[in-house]
């Protein structure tokens, strides 16, 4: 018996009912303050009061045309790093806030994140059964270690969800430490810690079983959406907060970068106070199956999480920024790829080889280094049947490039992955690849590759190849 007849009696077809879409809209309000806040108050006044009278030209009347960085739009290009900090520009921040980042404000903000997920999960196990849907007999923590033992998976998710939804979910954890004062890299270190550990492996593991694009597409994809909406919210509020000119599209446009901020700063400019210090939401889509057909129930979500000032003075100013603009790491390090391929297969698999499409997710990181994600599929021809079957190829694979200053570089290339047939997770099989490969810089922003790469299958013990020609764009700048 061939490899690919072990796989025919287990071939599935999925058929989902029309899903039924419930919307529940969840408010949580986070008090954490810093404990030491209280202990700055005086300091600060005291200090405020000297400042004033050493400074006659300031006034109530031109108090607005002083720059004051907002709580909520802190960037950290107003910062000054530390002497060596561009000597060594992957160092991460977040856990320690070397350069006057707002620490207290990202985790106050990712306690105020993770009480209202748990809590969430918390009050749905206590819901009778026929309500949350969840079988209380196996138990929440049993599904969610199960979910975790069986990941991650490659998921069957839409195109929509994957490239769309997910990248907004990760651009909302990456504006989190982005308005905290952090730079491109800390934020995007974040969001991967976020979307990793709280969602995936976390609240969305009691629902279902981690998946291999979203660990990926979620943080990456987020970092490139994140600084795109955090870089046009200040350029609105530098411009008063118009777009073309008139207040209501600017509105309009600040809510639906940032809903939950643009209402705190609503809030707070209507009392004249610092009702609200910052906040934080996002939609969130959970797949519940319901009755013995396996029927799921699509719940979404529209998650707020505040964190509430101190009831201070609170004087609305224009946001304005400083012209320095020389972040070690920005998003020109993300690159997406589209190509072709040709795969020769073994001939235990009884499959003819062809033509494949190929996409990938990476990041760049020096000219020297690189890593992605990379999936291919196409329809091959079943040897001993003739039908035409789906095959697809995930893998994450390194690169290292040699004549790194030229244009033209050659590289190795390493990774490890999985081969599956018929969209059936269950003919997954693990495999190793390694290879050789070119690539050429078109220009700051494009890229051609072509490379060579052998799999082999470890517990098929099957030994594959492919060659692939791709075409990469690297977002922003591009490289530097």
């Amino acid at each position: 018996m061939t490899i690919m007849d072990k796989y025919k009696s287990a071939s599935k077809v999925n058929t989902l009912p029309v899903k039924r879409i419930s919307l529940a809209i969840s408010l949580v309000i986070s008090s954490l303050l810093p404990s030491h806040s209280f202990a700055q108050a005086s300091k600060t006044s005291t200090a405020a009061e000297s400042e004033i009278k050493l400074s006659p030209a300031i006034t109530v009347d031109n108090l607005d045309e002083i720059y004051r960085e907002m709580a909520t739009n802190s960037r950290f290009e107003n910062l000054t790093p530390s002497a060596d900090f561009y000597q060594s520009p992957y160092q991460i921040s977040i856990f320690s806030s070397p350069n006057g980042e707002d620490s207290d404000r990202l985790w106050s903000q990712t306690n105020s994140i993770f009480a209202y997920g748990f809590g969430v999960i918390g009050l749905i196990a206590l819901l009778p059964e026929d309500i949350s849907n969840w079988d209380k007999e196996q138990g929440i923590f049993n599904k969610w270690s199960d979910n975790v033992k069986s990941g991650p998976v490659w998921d069957r998710d839409t195109g929509m969800l994957n490239l769309i939804g997910h990248p907004y979910f990760g651009g909302v954890y990456y504006q989190v430490a982005r308005k905290s004062g952090y730079r491109q890299w800390d934020a995007f270190m974040y969001a991967t810690i976020m979307s990793t550990f709280y969602w995936e492996y976390g609240i969305e593991a009691f629902a279902e079983v981690p998946s291999i694009q979203d660990l990926v597409i979620t943080p990456v994809l987020g970092w490139a959406y994140g600084e795109w909406a955090f870089n046009t919210e200040m350029d609105i509020r530098e411009d008063g907060n118009t777009v073309w000119g008139s207040s209501m599209l600017g509105s309009t446009a600040l809510f639906f970068l940032d809903p939950v901020d643009s209402m705190s700063v609503g809030i707070n400019n209507i009392f004249g106070k610092e009702i609200i210090k910052a906040g934080t939401g996002f939609v969130s889509f959970n797949e519940i199956p319901y009755g013995d057909a396996g029927q799921t129930d699509t719940q979404v979500n529209f998650n707020i999480s505040l964190q509430i000032g101190e009831g201070g003075s609170y004087t609305p100013s224009k946001a304005k920024r400083s012209s320095r603009n020389d972040d070690p790491v920005d998003t020109g390090i993300i690159g997406v790829s589209y190509g072709v391929g040709q795969t020769e297969l073994d001939d235990l698999w009884k499959v003819e080889g062809d033509t494949t499409t190929e996409y990938s997710l990476g990041l760049y990181f020096t000219r020297q280094f690189s890593s992605r994600l990379t999936y291919s599929k196409g329809k091959f021809i079943d040897g001993s049947s003739n039908a035409e079957i789906n095959y697809e190829n995930y893998s994450l694979d390194s690169q290292f490039y040699f004549n790194s200053e030229s244009n033209f570089r050659p590289y190795l290339t390493a990774g490890f992955g999985e081969t599956l047939w018929k969209r059936d997770i269950e003919t997954k099989r693990f495999q190793v690849n390694s290879g050789i490969g070119a690539h050429y810089k078109i220009n700051n922003n494009f890229a051609v590759q072509l490379d060579w790469r052998f799999y082999h299958s470890t517990n098929a013990n099957t030994s594959d190849h492919n060659t692939s020609l791709r075409f990469i764009y690297l977002l922003g700048k591009g490289e530097r």
